[in-house]
């Protein structure tokens, strides 16, 4: 018999999932959040999804955008533009959760931003993904990994 926990960890992947591709339409096309918004929810509405955490998602990440870019732009090989755009959003997107929710443990933000990248983004793309996450997540969570 599936628990509780399984369902909201999967509506919880799911809103990660949607806000990534939400993520990635606002990058590519500048539309406002509150269209992308609505065109996912339209879309999705009968998905099993944490929606909650997807309007936190979706939102969250361009409110908290430049605190987000200054973190990355650290660990980064190559300048933010020549980015490939689903690594740019995932690494947004982790990084939004490293900050803004300790109550999500590091291990989970990481390995849930290398199932995006392996599913959107490009061949070798979660290798890198994980190199910048892993840092970040070393800078940011320190107490949690050192209770390890």
């Amino acid at each position: 018999m599936p628990n509780k926990n399984d369902s909201s960890n999967a509506a919880r992947h799911n809103a990660r999932h949607y806000a990534l591709q939400a993520m990635y339409q606002w990058q590519m096309t500048d539309a406002s959040i509150s269209d992308i918004e609505n065109e996912f929810l339209q879309l999705h509405v009968e998905k099993k999804i944490d929606l909650e955490y997807f309007k936190e998602l979706i939102h969250g990440i361009p409110e908290n955008q430049e605190d987000i870019d200054n973190t990355i732009k650290p660990f980064l090989s190559r300048s933010m533009r020549d980015l490939d755009p689903v690594e740019l959003a995932v690494l947004r997107l982790a990084t939004y959760e490293l900050k803004k929710r300790p109550d999500i443990p590091y291990r989970v933000i990481i390995n849930e931003a290398l199932e995006l990248t392996k599913k959107f983004g490009s061949v070798e793309g979660y290798k890198f993904v994980n190199g910048v996450i892993d840092k970040i997540a070393k800078q940011l969570r320190v107490t949690e990994i050192n209770m390890r």
